[in-house]
């Protein structure tokens, strides 16, 4: 498979040619998720699938990340999931920081998982998938792949041979016309993932595994009446 380790400079574009392992894997990828979204749609759910899978460019370590974009109860999710023969092997609550949304997070295995919000998201929580590239059930059916931008700032455009890809750096009006989001989002993600490149990963503001006997929305109930934070978050999105 075709690696790209740094990005390219401003205005300039690669194109990437897909080997024939790199589109079996993403076939392989896809049928996962097909299977796994299509017990949530049938469950009354409108799932999505974001990032490398979405946009074609997927490699050996490329996860299968889920996501139904709104309030859900998280026992009906847990159930389609296990009657469908998928077994849920851990439960993480997760808020990457004190003002950003709460997330469940159902792992299926350490590159499977399905997440949701537990609060309303707000619209740059909801454009973050689509920054990354988003498709849903349909789409994926139809073996549609759609542009998205990766953890290097780099756009990738799909291509019947794979894809072009060039960087976004300068290009933040132009990328957030393309995707179909705002400047805003665009702007967030260049300034946190060149922030990263930088000084490294940090960590979240909080994050809990839930015990067997726990549900979502209980654990949230009381670590918001512990935690000022977290309740704040709450009480400006309208949860209490």
């Amino acid at each position: 498979m075709s690696k790209i380790k740094k990005p390219l400079g401003k205005g300039e574009f690669r194109e990437v040619i897909y080997e024939m392992g790199r589109w079996k894997l993403l076939q392989n990828l896809r049928l996962k998720a097909l299977k796994i979204m299509g017990l949530l749609v049938k469950g009354g759910f409108s799932p999505i699938t974001h990032g490398s899978i979405a946009r074609g460019d997927v490699g050996k370590n490329s996860d299968i990340d889920i996501v139904l974009v709104d309030v859900v109860p998280s026992y009906k999710v847990e159930a389609l999931l296990e009657a469908g023969g998928f077994k849920i092997y851990d439960r993480v609550m997760v808020q990457a920081s004190p003002r950003h949304v709460v997330k469940a997070y159902l792992y299926l295995d350490e590159l499977t998982v399905v997440s949701f919000p537990l609060v309303k998201m707000t619209k740059n929580e909801r454009e973050f998938y689509k920054f990354g590239g988003e498709i849903e059930f349909e789409e994926l059916k139809k073996g549609i792949r759609i542009a998205g931008v990766d953890k290097r700032l780099m756009l990738i455009e799909p291509t019947e041979k794979g894809h072009i890809e060039s960087s976004i750096i300068s290009r933040e009006s132009e990328v957030a016309s393309i995707l179909g989001v705002s400047v805003e989002i665009v702007n967030e993600r260049v300034k946190v993932l060149t922030r990263r490149d930088s000084v490294g990963r940090t960590g979240v503001y909080l994050k809990y595994r839930l015990k067997e006997d726990e549900v979502f929305e209980e654990v949230l109930k009381e670590i918001s009446s512990k935690n000022p934070a977290t309740r704040r978050m709450l009480i400006d999105r309208g949860a209490l």
